[in-house]
């Protein structure tokens, strides 16, 4: 199944106990998001930031759980984040973590595009489920 929808996402600073050096700044993030569409569900998560001292050049590893309905099926899920920035592209991997998915949603698998258009964030999730 491929499924696409937006989402609204807040980001709070956290403490973050890694001082960088060399012009290398480390962040911690609480993630709330709120999904819309065929995947209807909240989410909960901690990202980890890497910065560079060239403008344009970051990473970023996350985690989050989300839980709701997709599809009309209820459960949750962990999504996996793994992002690289390099002059302002970026390249980004989310994935169903294995075996996180829980109720309706147990077997669950796939990965997680995510856009940004317009100032809007937008998904497109391309998983399977066990029939």
């Amino acid at each position: 199944m491929n499924i696409s929808g937006k989402f609204d996402v807040k980001l709070e600073p956290l403490s973050s106990h890694i001082e960088g050096r060399d012009g290398i700044s480390f962040g911690r993030m609480a993630i709330t998001k709120s999904y819309q569409g065929p995947l209807s569900a909240d989410s909960t998560g901690e990202m980890l930031t890497s910065r560079t001292s060239v403008d344009g050049s970051a990473g970023y590893v996350a985690v989050e759980q989300v839980s709701g309905t997709l599809d009309g099926v209820a459960g949750s899920f962990v999504l996996q984040h793994y992002g690289t920035m390099k002059g302002g592209q970026d390249f980004l991997i989310l994935e169903v973590v294995p075996d996180s998915a829980t109720a309706g949603l147990i077997g669950l698998a796939g990965k997680m595009a995510i856009r940004i258009e317009d100032g809007i964030h937008h998904y497109d999730f391309d998983y399977t489920l066990p029939v």
